[in-house]
């Protein structure tokens, strides 16, 4: 070993554990500990609706403590991934979504960058999908919803309000879907979305947006090729905006890589 970041199958530097982190990038044991569980949902081969190990066995298996494995079931349950039933155990979590409902439940791990990048390849085809449609079936209705959630995001930003440019920023993507006038569209860009909060909140420790004031500029022109009925405008706007987002996920994994 040479001391050299490991590489993910896309050529990527793969996320370092916690001892090998840069001082500064310092990581819960809990999180750690969320992402074992996951990595071991999928080694046993479990699906929506199998009973997992007790929070004991997984303390054992991963070499912990119950209380972080606790912790770390609390962070899995909030994102959809675990079920917690009281007296009865844990569950992997049956998806809602056409995505989480079947195999890719399983198949989708936050912390591996291969995913990540498949996952961002399937939200560029969908989005600009969505978007080319939208531009020749939204509404008057549809039109300000958009519009209203670009203001939403323009807001957030401006006034340092997180959760309100992610809240515009989910309504903006959803809107377009709505507008596109077709139902698979819209479920998949929710799981979609869905996924990719996963592997902010898990493989990459807490949302990351150094691109938000460039996605508002983004959103704006996305919105504008609806409005003005060119889809192909549209579809470009779209696909430029998630090259980008992903681009900002790419910078901020060498960050975190090599401080």
């Amino acid at each position: 070993m040479d001391g050299s970041p490991a590489l993910s199958a896309s050529g990527v530097p793969a996320p370092q554990q916690q001892d090998a982190r840069p001082a500064g990038q310092y990581r819960p044991g809990y999180e750690l500990v969320a992402e074992q569980i996951l990595e071991l949902i999928v080694e046993l081969r479990l699906q929506p609706g199998d009973r997992m190990p007790t929070e004991n066995d997984l303390a054992s298996r991963l070499g912990t403590s119950r209380t972080v494995v606790r912790e770390a079931v609390k962070i899995l349950s909030a994102l959809g991934r675990v079920r917690a039933q009281k007296g009865r155990g844990l569950y992997v979590a049956d998806g809602e979504g056409m995505l989480g409902s079947s195999r890719w439940g399983g198949f989708f791990l936050p912390t591996d960058l291969d995913h990540v990048y498949m996952l961002f390849e399937f939200r560029r085809v969908q989005e600009a999908a969505a978007s080319r449609l939208a531009a020749g079936r939204a509404t008057p209705a549809e039109l300000r919803a958009i519009e209203a959630a670009v203001e939403t995001c323009r807001e957030g930003h401006a006034t340092g309000q997180r959760e309100l440019f992610d809240r515009g920023d989910d309504d903006f993507h959803l809107s377009i879907a709505v507008a596109s006038h077709n139902p698979f569209l819209v479920e998949s860009v929710r799981e979609a979305r869905r996924l990719q909060r996963q592997s902010s909140t898990i493989g990459l420790h807490g949302t990351i947006g150094g691109h938000a004031e460039e996605a508002v500029t983004e959103h704006a022109a996305i919105y504008e090729a609806i409005r003005d009925g060119d889809p192909e405008a549209a579809a470009q706007a779209a696909c430029t905006h998630l090259d980008n987002t992903l681009e900002d996920y790419r910078r901020e994994i060498q960050r975190r890589v090599f401080g």
